[in-house]
Order: structure tokens, then C-alpha cells, then sequence
């Protein structure tokens, strides 16, 4: 299954499930603001989890992955889980597109 992290994640997960043929499950996790300031001193479940997902297979998605609090946190909510991977378009995971600490996504107005 997999777990995009909202609302960065959906389009990486989006973009993912065209290959994957795998239903998107959102986690609404939220640390920053929209110019990527922390907003809280640690990451935030903005909404109950609402989906079955303990001895799933889970790939967790997002867009960056800056200090990994985020990743770690959503882990741990996740812990249930059978195996969980990471992926993210910019940063450290187990699977990544890039590594840079500029980085502009064309999703983002």
C-alpha cells in the first residue's frame, strides 16, 4: 500500500501509483508552513488515521525529507505495519530522486 504524507506526498504518490496500480492512503501530518518554516516544535496528526494498515507492506511517501522528523514520526504511527520503505523527491529515504538542499517543485504555486 501506498502512504502519502499530506499534502506534500499526494503528487510523488500520485505520480508513483501509475506504476504501482496501488490504492493512496493519506496521513494528514503537518511540521511546516507553506514557505517550509516550522510551524510546530515537532510533527502533528492533523486528523485521525483512517485506514487499516497493521502486517501491511507500506511505502511512505513524500515530497522532501529535510530533518526527517516528519518520516520518523509518521514510522512510529505506523509501527503496526508489516515493513515500511520511504521514499521522497528531494532528501534522505530509502528510495530518492534527488539530494539537494535547494530544490523547487513544479507543484508547488
Amino acid at each position: 500500500m501506498i502512504v502519502a504524507i499530506a499534502n506534500g506526498g499526494i503528487v510523488p504518490a500520485a505520480i508513483i501509483n501509475q506504476r504501482l496500480q496501488k490504492e493512496i492512503y493519506l496521513l494528514k501530518i503537518n511540521l511546516r508552513d507553506d514557505c517550509q518554516r516550522p510551524k510546530y516544535d515537532s510533527p502533528k496528526l492533523m486528523s485521525a488515521i483512517d485506514f487499516s494498515f497493521q502486517g501491511k507492506n507500506i511505502l511512505l511517501v513524500d515530497d522532501r525529507i529535510k530533518t526527517g522528523s516528519t518520516v520518523k514520526f509518521a514510522c512510529e504511527l505506523l509501527k503496526e505495519a508489516k515493513l515500511i520503505k520511504t521514499f521522497a523527491v528531494n532528501g534522505n529515504a530509502d528510495y530518492a530522486l534527488y539530494d539537494e538542499s535547494c530544490f523547487n517543485f513544479p507543484w508547488i504555486i
